[in-house]
């Protein structure tokens, strides 16, 4: 079973104390995944009945196998997903595959955004957004508790403010 937000210590001086997402958006994402299959499989072994026979209707087994490694992936890239403070920049590691690291530079960043969207407010979660002046550095860090989002906005915020006074 998942746990809650984990936060790593530091193994050696230097290295960054990582947080990892809280469970929320995992069952969040479980309970997408199962509604949609669900329906699918409904759907798909009522059309086949009716058109196809009966001995077709089998192929809608499919969905809850697809489902069954569906709920397995979720699990693994909510645990790809972390983040941590730094003193000058904000690291954001994801992916399970294609391992992808993002730093940003509280300097760069022009604006932070908490979004939450309908379904995120009834699970309790929110968003963090980071816009920085290039593109390509924007970041985003999902499935939050509230409370943790909007700390992280206003320490973003600050420090952002801070550095890039001194540019």
């Amino acid at each position: 079973m998942e746990t809650g937000s984990t936060r790593t210590e530091e193994s050696a001086p230097g290295e960054p104390v990582w947080t990892g997402l809280p469970p929320g958006l995992l069952r969040m994402r479980r309970l997408l995944l199962v509604v949609w299959l669900g329906l699918l499989t409904i759907a798909v072994g009522l059309l086949l009945a009716l058109f196809a026979g009966p001995g077709w209707a089998a192929f809608a087994l499919l969905p809850p196998a697809l489902a069954a490694w569906g709920w397995h992936m979720l699990g693994r890239n909510w645990r790809s997903w972390r983040y941590a403070e730094r003193a000058d920049d904000l690291l954001i590691s994801r992916g399970v595959l294609w391992r992808e690291e993002t730093v940003v530079p509280y300097g760069r960043m022009q604006l932070v955004e908490v979004t939450s969207g309908p379904l995120e407010r009834h699970f309790g979660l929110a968003s963090v957004q980071l816009h920085t002046a290039a593109a390509a550095t924007d970041a985003c860090i999902p499935g939050l508790d509230p409370g943790e989002a909007e700390r992280l906005r206003d320490r973003l915020t600050e420090l952002g403010e801070a550095r890039s006074a001194g540019l």
